[in-house]
Parts: structure tokens; C-alpha cells; sequence
């Protein structure tokens, strides 16, 4: 699908539909929605008087045009109250109503900017919430279906519409970032919902190379090697039971001048069986995606370098399965991560934080300002916040609420937990520096507990995205399978650290 900025009047473009919007209590209509109501002798007003179009978030009605327009549909959108509005709920809204109109088999679909002066939404903002809602909306994963018939239609062009010339700037750069963040987001889903014979450790660093070539990204990829030299024994251990190698993917860009300020780690388990300690059997299937983390780092880092951010960053990922085997790590076992601390191994299903210890000692010997972590790390978590809020911990409140605030500006909900020194002694073992896992309670907390060990006194926020890497509906900007959650809060904080 090809999203394109033109000048037009809505009510004369000829497409398959066109998509208004109204705000819930509106009590009489203005601008290009006026328009379309005045060529369809007051249909939308009478539909808003009986009742059938309130106005409210994500609710999408269809007018047939009946040739009173050049367009055969119409599509009218609510955005609900409009002191409620924000950029990401038009994206929703726009989301649902590209759905909607690809089920009904349109092939072209032409809108406005909406929203513009409620709530500070600027016309580029909707703009870029516009693309982001068409793109993200319509991803489908659809590339080991052999029944073509089961295809659904394909919306093949989307236009949005200028009133003037002089706005045509604005919509441009509104959509360019929008089909960036969400192209970024949509490579991160299609590597999560990618079976894990496929997406393997080799695989995603392959897909970090084709990323370096085509946005000037510098890579290394670590070999076993290379990390057996630097002592990455948390990456080796949980390694030592697959058959697939291991990699440590690197990938650096340098859009400032200086020291890197930042940098994305994310867990790279491309299947999670749990390893000697075995997961149940139930929902195994979703450990393919345990490497979610991984794949939005790098997703994010590709937008970054789309968008000429002004800071140097770079993208660490440890990539590993975590298989059960005759080598594989046992319960019991001591090892050694990067920095020299010793780690008791309790449950060999506590291997994220392990891989993530050698990337968080690897990022502080690099200097990095600021770390933030991404991974698919508890099911306590998940228990805690369910599908809605990915759960943030920190040692700096200022990272923290930066974090939380390009989160919400993306409507990717974050909330933060706890890090009372209290929980650490969960974590404290007998005979080594510290235990991969504490008891049952807490879990998200005690695990967060021990990266902070490893992150040190350098700023560091982890995100875990247990629950929020996976939906199992559509809701909005969200489709079923891989969401894709946390890229446009990583590209959205970048950027802000570069403007700042």
C-alpha cells in the first residue's frame, strides 16, 4: 500500500471510500464532513440524530453514496470527546475503519487530516497518526498460507488529502514518520510471528546485517569464540544445550558526535523450551516469540537512522535458544558472567536475565550514557499487568518518566513497578554472588532485581513485555499475533533525547 499527499476536496475525489470523522456530541457539522453531509442531502446529520452515529472512539459507520459522490462509500469515523483526543487514539480509530473497509473489499480509500486543534494535535501529528493507524492497522502475517483463496482484499492506495498547497509540507513529513515508525513496528512483528525454525539466532543476526546496509547501521556479530574471550558465560550457558550457535549482535548508529548515549538491549531467545527446567506444554508454542525484544531493538534503531536522529545509539542483542540437552545448563550450576560476578543457577527457565547480564556488562564497558532493556522476561509480570501495560523498573526517576512519557505518546502503555532494596534478598545465594531467581512472589520485581546488579550506577530502565508482546484480538493499532510493542517508544525517546 502506497500512502500519498495530494489537494483535493474530499467530496470530489473519485475512490472506493472516503473517511470523515466526527467528535461524539457534536451538536452540528463543519468542514469536509459538512460537505460530504450537504452532497448526501443530510444523511450523516440524520444518522447523528436518530442516534446510529454517537461519535465515539473507534465507532465506524458506512454510507453508500448512491452516486450522490464521485466515491461509492463513506466511511465516518469517531473520535470521541475532543478534550479526550490524542494522536494514537485517531491512529486506533484509522486502524479500525482500514479494517472494516478491506473486509468490505475496497481497493482505495482517500481522508483528511482529523483532529487538527483538539488537544494540540497538529497537522503533521495527525498526519503521522493517520499513516501509522493505515499500516499498522492492515499487517497481516500471512507468508506460510499456501490457500490463496483465503486472502483478504488489499487496500492498494491511500490518499490523504490537503485543503491548500501550503499544507502539503506538513502532511508529507507527518506521514514519512508515520510509515517509518510503523514499517519498524510491522519488522518487528513479522520476526516474533516468524516460527522459531526460521527465525533462528543465524537468521536474526542475518536480518541485523541486511538492517546495517540499508540504513548506514555499523555490525559486528559476535561468534562463540569471541565470547567465550570477553567472558560472556551467562550467553554461553544458556547457549550450551541448542545446537544452533549463538550471536551477540552489535549494531551502532552514530547521527551525533562523541560517546554513545544510548543503548537498546533486548532478549534474543529465538525459542524458550525453558531448558532442563522445563515449561508446560501449554502455549509452548508462543516461545518463538521470546526473542521480542531483540526484535524491537533493532526495529527501533533501523526507524532512528530513517529519521536522522541527532544521537548516537546503539542496539545490543543477545541471540540463544534455550533448549534442553546432555550439555545443557542444569539447576545448580554456577557460572560467570562479563563483569566477574557469579551466578547460582535455581532455574534454568530464568535464562533471559542471564543473556541480558553479559549485554548490560557489555553496554557499560562501551560507555553508554543510558541503557534500556526490552524482554519477554516474566510471566510474572504478565500476571501483574496483564495484556495492557508493559511493566518499567529503574535506577533513575528522570529515565524513567522520559520512558514512560515516549510510551504514552505512542498509546504504548507503560507502568512502572517498584524496586525496593527489600526484594533483593530474594536474590542473594549461598554460594555465589547471586541467584538466577528468587521465590514465585514478586517475580517481575526480583528479576528486574538482578539486571540491576549488572547495570550498576549507569542509568538503566527495563521494560518487560511479557504480557504486551502478544494480542490475541484486534484492538486498534494491535492485531492479532505479534504487536510489535515497545518500537515507537523506543524511536519516540531517542528522539527526544536528541532534541533535548
Amino acid at each position: 500500500m502506497e500512502i500519498k499527499v495530494l489537494t483535493g476536496n474530499i467530496a470530489e475525489i473519485k475512490v472506493d471510500a472516503v473517511l470523515v470523522s466526527v467528535f461524539e456530541g457534536a451538536e452540528r457539522l463543519e468542514g469536509d464532513i459538512a460537505g460530504i453531509d450537504r452532497a448526501l442531502d443530510g444523511a450523516v446529520a440524520q444518522l447523528i440524530s436518530q442516534g446510529e452515529i454517537k461519535g465515539k472512539p473507534n465507532e465506524v459507520t458506512i454510507i453508500h453514496s448512491l452516486g450522490k459522490l464521485p466515491a461509492t462509500r463513506v466511511a465516518v469515523l469517531g473520535l470521541g470527546k475532543p478534550a479526550e483526543l490524542a494522536r494514537h487514539k485517531i491512529g486506533n480509530g484509522i486502524a479500525e475503519a482500514c479494517r472494516m473497509l478491506r473486509q468490505k473489499g475496497v481497493a482505495s480509500i482517500a481522508t483528511v487530516a482529523h483532529g487538527v486543534g483538539a488537544v494540540g494535535i497538529s497537522l503533521e501529528g495527525s498526519a503521522q497518526a493517520i499513516a501509522e493507524g493505515a499500516w499498522l492497522g492492515l499487517y497481516l502475517f500471512r507468508r506460510h498460507l499456501t490457500k490463496k483463496e483465503a486472502e483478504p482484499g488489499e487496500i492498494k492506495e491511500f490518499s490523504v488529502l490537503a485543503a491548500e498547497n501550503s499544507e502539503l509540507p506538513s502532511l508529507e513529513t507527518g506521514c514519512r514518520r508515520g510509515r517509518v515508525l510503523a514499517e519498524a513496528t510491522n519488522l518487528a512483528r513479522d520476526m516474533v510471528n516468524e516460527p522459531a525454525n526460521y527465525m533462528t539466532p543465524t537468521a536474526m543476526a542475518e536480518q541485523a546485517t541486511k538492517l546495517a546496509e540499508s540504513y548506514g547501521l555499523e555490525i559486528d556479530v559476535l561468534e562463540r569464540a569471541e565470547m567465550e574471550k570477553l567472558g560472556m558465560g551467562g550467553l554461553l550457558a544458556v547457549a550450551q544445550g541448542s545446537e544452533q550457535p549463538p550471536k551477540f549482535i552489535v549494531l551502532r548508529y552514530r547521527g551525533g558526535t562523541g560517546d554513545f548515549e544510548v543503548a537498546l538491549l533486548g532478549k534474543g531467545l529465538t525459542f524458550d523450551s525453558g531448558g532442563i527446567s522445563i515449561k508446560p506444554s501449554e502455549k509452548m508454542d508462543e516461545m518463538k516469540g521470546d526473542m521480542a525484544g531483540g526484535a524491537a531493538v533493532m526495529a527501533a534503531l533501523g526507524a532512528i537512522a530513517q529519521l536522522g536522529a541527532k544521537i548516537n545509539v546503539m542496539a545490543l542483542v543477545p541471540a540463544t535458544e534455550n533448549l534442553p540437552s546432555g550439555r545443557a545448563l542444569k539447576p545448580g550450576d554456577v557460572i560467570t558472567a562479563l563483569d566477574g560476578k557469579t551466578i547460582e543457577i535455581i532455574s534454568t527457565d530464568a535464562e533471559g536475565r542471564l543473556i541480558l547480564a553479559d549485554a548490560l556488562g557489555y553496554a557499560r564497558k562501551s560507555g553508554v550514557s543510558r541503557i534500556i532493556d526490552v524482554a519477554t522476561l516474566t510471566g510474572s509480570c504478565r500476571v501483574a499487568l496483564g495484556d495492557i501495560c508493559t511493566g518499567a523498573f529503574a535506577n533513575n526517576q528522570e529515565l524513567a518518566d522520559r520512558v514512560i512519557a515516549a510510551g504514552a505518546e505512542a498509546g504504548e502503555l507503560i507502568w512502572q513497578m517498584p524496586m525496593f532494596e527489600q526484594y533483593q534478598e530474594q536474590n542473594k545465594s549461598d554460594i555465589a554472588d547471586i541467584k538466577n531467581c528468587g521465590s514465585r512472589y514478586g517475580g517481575a520485581i526480583t528479576a528486574a532485581q538482578f539486571l540491576a546488579e549488572f547495570a550498576g550506577d549507569t542509568p538503566w530502565v527495563h521494560l518487560d513485555i511479557a504480557g504486551t508482546f502478544l494480542s490475541e484480538k484486534e484492538r486498534g493499532l494491535m492485531v492479532k499475533g505479534a504487536t510489535g510493542v515497545p518500537v515507537r517508544t523506543l524511536v519516540n525517546l531517542v528522539l527526544a533525547l536528541a532534541e533535548s
